[in-house]
């Protein structure tokens, strides 16, 4: 006869990835006429439960080096963006996420600019970021038991004494000579 058993522990109960298209504007000191380069350092983020969704805060800085005063002279302009992307990230197996969830953000795609237009005294610019989210919690695993195994070895102290002197005293002490 068997029956079931529950385990409970902790498991990955929501996996997903996404990415997420923004849009910025940063204002320069001077009108630019052309962009040099653009780049985006310092990312950081975290994941928080959100009433059974996933947020992900972060920041990173952007620096746009441009021309200004018809070519003749560059300068680099450095902002710092905060963002909040709210994920619906799918939860297998009728899990849920609560306060004891944990929650993973990875970067899977770092911050880049994938495009950059100058309006105005307005530098615009498309950053494209890819994240993934994993939400750890309680999973709950049955497992068949069977009551009747028993998986201990029995041990048996030497065998009967008895039988082991009956053989002694059967024996021939003369077997060696007679050969």
């Amino acid at each position: 006869m068997s029956n079931f058993k529950e385990i409970v522990t902790k498991a990955i109960i929501g996996k997903c990835k996404k990415k997420i298209i923004s849009s910025y504007d940063i204002e320069c000191d001077e009108k630019p006429n052309t962009i040099l380069g653009c780049w985006v350092i310092n990312h950081s983020f975290r994941g928080v439960n959100n009433l059974g969704k996933v947020n992900v805060s972060g920041s990173f800085d952007v620096n746009v080096w441009y021309s200004y005063d018809n070519d003749t002279k560059t300068a680099v302009t450095t902002r710092k963006f905060s963002y909040t992307d709210a994920i619906n990230v799918p939860i297998k197996d009728n899990g849920k996420i609560d306060n004891n969830s944990e929650i993973i953000v990875n970067a899977l795609k770092q911050p880049t600019v994938t495009d950059v237009k100058i309006i105005g005294e307005l530098v615009n610019l498309k950053i494209e970021k890819e994240l993934g989210i994993e939400v750890i919690g309680n999973a709950t695993v049955k497992i068949q038991v069977e009551d009747d195994y028993d998986d201990y070895e029995e041990v048996y102290d030497e065998e009967n004494n008895d039988e082991l002197n009956i053989n002694v005293d059967d024996l021939n002490d003369d077997y060696l000579e007679n050969k």
